[in-house]
């Protein structure tokens, strides 16, 4: 049977990703997304301040029970999430090629690098404590150890020019070290970081662990730095907000990872971006007589 009209496809609305859920902006806004060439992609939600306090306020609800699971299990779970991207290569090529202006080949090796980079800090969720902590020579009557523990809520700026590797480069750590994130996504590539959240609420990761925003970096950035209930930024994305940034994460004494110096191609980047979010707990221990 051959229809009478044209069918017309099904329009795809982009929306947050908060608390595992996708809402809409409190606001009701959006704004326009256009591929590297300018042409109209699509319309994202523009979070307001009103949607970075929910977020934190999902981050902080599920920090307990994200840094109480097993190292050997949040490594069980990021692998899962490697998982369902590659079940979703294509759309995540296309959307890499459309935001970052490069061939076939290229957008598929960083898709490819994406999902690795997933497998990589998998592997590292049951091994960092083990470099990081141990037993401390003293010389007392007592063991003394030192552990690594997450520092809590962490607020990422995704890096602009790299809109899945480098979004993925920097929010896998922060997941690994048990740490929970609050991401604002690259305000001209928002696509492939919905694309990741809709890869992350079907993957194991319990609801707010990972809360994604869109929208504009000049609004939201501010309000997450200065957020009282937020311990940590990583500012790779954050431009030339960095400086104003650093200003007001010192008024809560956050700790910040600063821009600069990355290579989002590096295939083996250590520690680099898991150690800046740990806190060392030291236990000293009386040995009985």
């Amino acid at each position: 049977m051959t229809d009478t009209f044209p069918r017309i496809a099904v329009r795809r609305t982009y929306k947050l990703y908060v608390g595992g859920a996708f809402p809409r902006s409190e606001s009701g806004r959006s704004y326009p997304v256009t591929s590297s060439a300018g042409d109209h992609l699509a319309n994202a939600a523009q979070a307001s301040r009103k949607d970075v306090r929910d977020a934190v306020v999902a981050a902080r609800k599920a920090f307990p029970g994200w840094s109480g699971r097993t190292a050997y299990n949040r490594g069980q779970i990021l692998y899962r999430v490697a998982e369902m991207m590659e079940g979703r290569r294509a759309q995540f090529a296309e959307e890499v090629t459309a935001a970052e202006g490069v061939g076939k080949a290229r957008a598929q090796a960083l898709v490819s690098a994406a999902i690795d980079r997933w497998v990589y800090y998998a592997g590292w969720a049951d091994k960092f404590g083990q470099l990081l902590g141990g037993a401390n020579p003293v010389s007392g009557p007592y063991f003394n150890l030192s552990e690594p523990e997450p520092t809590g809520v962490v607020g990422v700026f995704a890096p602009t020019g790299s809109s899945l590797l480098g979004l993925v480069s920097v929010l896998a750590p922060v997941l690994t070290s048990g740490n929970t994130a609050v991401l604002v996504a690259d305000e001209g590539a928002p696509l492939p970081a919905i694309t990741l959240a809709e890869a992350l609420a079907t993957s194991d990761l319990p609801a707010g662990v990972a809360n994604i925003l869109t929208g504009r970096l000049s609004e939201l950035a501010p309000p997450l730095a200065g957020h009282a209930d937020v311990n940590a930024l990583d500012l790779a994305g954050a431009g030339s907000l960095a400086v104003e940034l650093e200003g007001l994460a010192a008024t809560t004494l956050k700790r910040v990872l600063r821009p600069g110096g990355d290579d989002w191609d590096d295939t083996d980047p250590g520690l680099s971006r898991i150690r800046p979010f740990l806190e060392i707990k030291t236990v000293w221990h009386p040995i009985g007589r």
